[in-house]
């Protein structure tokens, strides 16, 4: 079991703790720095008391208004006639058009992520009543994001947000937040190794319909591909694009690397495109990443016209995102409770669920229980008498894989950057943003602050976070060698957070799609969700929105029955005769 701790110093090593105890394989480890001493080593957790207001009309410590717009973000994308934005808005209207219940299912999810709070807020569509318990006092999961004492926002992760999600689409649709979205020009920018300081672009054209406008910025990237390269590799592709979904799937036996070198493309390709796009997909190498999770991703990107085309949230997630949502379940009669952390699943002689029992003593009974807890922890709470079932069996193969998210605030405005998303080509470093221009909540004129996500993370989970922060300034000096130096001796560090994720997405390595449950289990009443379950869009905000459509979707099929299961029960109980 990992130990978190939540720790604030200053560069002399002063330190305060607040130790996390049981947060289990996906404990975040969050360290905060700044050259001036700290005056609390406790950030303000977004829970719901601290969600419920934005704080309107209020100066900023920098004198600004708070969400003053400044970014030129452009147009919200006409996404709404592709084939799979209708099918995610079909499946959101199935819900509340369903048959209204006699009486309301009690449904209790562990886990308020994209997944818990999805579900949730499907079944309150569905007029069941969710009782959604979160173990943390933040909500969001793998979109956590808390408060310094400064009122600066760290985040677990640099989440974008593609044309290309549907459900996650829809859900902004659904409540009403979609102007909460900042889109980006429909680019995609490479940092290029071999010149310090410069960009690779692939430019979209909006005139051109998909697969053209990727076909064109393909082509028109000189760049990072020779055109040798570009048709060994358009070549390779060849059989994906005739295979359909049946030959995609098929690759999930082999490695990216494994399917290049079958497939004739070029090293290169792998060296100047497939590296990045592989850590910024699932946070590893390409001789790691299982070759269906990039098919999959070219083919999202290149059959919808807008499917590449990224928007960054005006802000952090819990209040942003995750805060509404938690208001419409709540609206329909649903409850959420922070700093409720399963300990058993407690079982009834048939082996079904009787209750969840919390860490404080207390038990949680519903007609109905889903576990939206991450792979890792959940199979931590895999009942004794479950676990040689094949289907909870798989999922020992199903690991997390660990994460660094790293926040440093410079002293001055770093101009060798973008409005967007960049993908650093480093060695230890994803992608990155300036996200004093980026998002509007973090804006500052004056100085830059640079989330950058630190993959693969595996060797350096372990290390003091002065040892990572000292290498993101290498690469960083490397990115802006006319901004950064490694000493400090050009642009300074102001203060840092880095966040650890021992346990992230799953790790999507070869064979792992036979494993992936679907989200009705073989125990009656029970059901998982998230984005480790059976759905198309893997390992992603999207992939986490539809398990939870797909859970809620599972139950409400199963209401009927769940119904006359407790009802059984209930008369099973009140006939057990009392000892005199």
């Amino acid at each position: 079991m990992d130990t978190g701790c939540l720790s604030s110093m200053n560069i002399t090593g002063a330190a305060q703790v607040r130790s996390f105890v049981g947060q289990l394989h996906t404990q975040r480890c969050f360290t905060s720095s700044s050259v001036q001493p700290l005056k609390s080593s406790s950030p303000k957790s977004a829970g719901l008391a601290s969600l419920g207001s934005r704080n309107r009309g209020k100066k900023s410590r920098r004198g600004l208004a708070a969400l003053q717009v400044v970014s030129q973000d452009l147009p919200r994308p006409p996404l709404e006639n592709t084939i799979n934005y209708l099918e995610a808005g079909q499946l959101s209207s199935s819900f509340r058009s369903s048959e209204r219940p006699s009486k309301p299912l009690q449904i209790v999810i562990a886990g308020a992520g994209l997944a818990g709070l999805s579900t949730a807020k499907y079944l309150a569509d569905a007029g069941h009543k969710p009782i959604l318990l979160e173990a943390r006092d933040v909500l969001g999961g793998k979109l956590a994001a808390w408060k310094d004492e400064d009122g600066d926002w760290y985040e677990t992760g640099l989440h974008i947000f593609f044309g290309a999600y549907p459900n996650v689409q829809n859900l902004f649709g659904e409540l009403g937040i979609n102007d909460r979205l900042q889109w980006k020009e429909h680019s995609m920018i490479f940092a290029m190794p071999n010149k310090p300081g410069e960009y690779s672009r692939f430019d979209f054209p909006e005139v051109l319909p998909a697969p053209l406008n990727g076909i064109w910025a393909i082509l028109k990237n000189n760049e990072m591909l020779t055109w040798p390269e570009k048709v060994k590799f358009a070549i390779g592709l060849l059989p994906a694009m005739l295979g359909g979904q049946a030959y995609v799937e098929a690759q999930d036996g082999l490695t990216v690397s494994e399917w290049m070198e079958k497939q004739g493309v070029p090293d290169r390709v792998n060296d100047e495109v497939f590296i990045a796009m592989s850590k910024a997909l699932n946070f590893i190498n390409p001789d790691e990443l299982s070759m269906q999770c990039i098919l999959i991703a070219l083919n999202r990107f290149l059959q919808e016209k807008h499917g590449s085309k990224m928007a960054f949230l005006d802000g952090n997630p819990p209040e942003r995102l995750c805060m509404p949502i938690v208001n419409h379940i709540q609206s329909l009669g649903g409850e959420v409770r922070l700093n409720s952390r399963i300990k058993k699943i407690e079982l009834n002689p048939d082996g079904t669920v009787k209750h969840f029992a919390l860490s404080d003593g207390t038990q949680i009974t519903g007609d109905a229980y889903v576990c939206a807890a991450p792979v890792d922890i959940f199979k931590l709470l895999v009942p004794e008498q479950w676990r040689e079932i094949s289907y909870f069996k798989r999922l020992d193969k199903l690991v997390g894989v660990p994460v660094i998210n790293v926040h440093i605030w410079f002293d001055r405005k770093l101009k060798n950057t973008y409005d967007h998303l960049l993908f650093s080509r480093s060695p230890l470093l994803s992608v990155y943003a300036d996200m004093s221009v980026a998002c509007k909540e973090y804006y500052d004129p004056d100085r830059s602050m640079l989330e950058l996500v630190f993959a693969p993370a595996e060797e350096w989970i372990g290390r003091s976070d002065a040892e990572i922060i000292e290498a993101t300034m290498q690469e960083l000096a490397k990115l802006f060698p006319d901004e950064i130096a490694a000493d400090q001796s050009k642009a300074k560090i102001r203060k840092y957070h880095v966040v650890k994720t021992p346990r992230s997405v799953y790790k999507t390595i070869p064979d792992c799609e036979p494993c992936r449950p679907l989200q009705r289990s073989p125990i009656e009443g029970f059901y998982l969700a998230g984005d480790y379950t059976k759905q198309k869009y893997l390992a992603s905000m999207e992939g986490a929105v539809l398990s939870g459509k797909l859970c809620a979707q599972s139950i409400v099929q199963d209401s009927k029955l769940l119904s006359r299961r407790s009802q059984e029960s209930l008369k099973t109980k009140s006939e057990v005769p009392v000892a005199s």
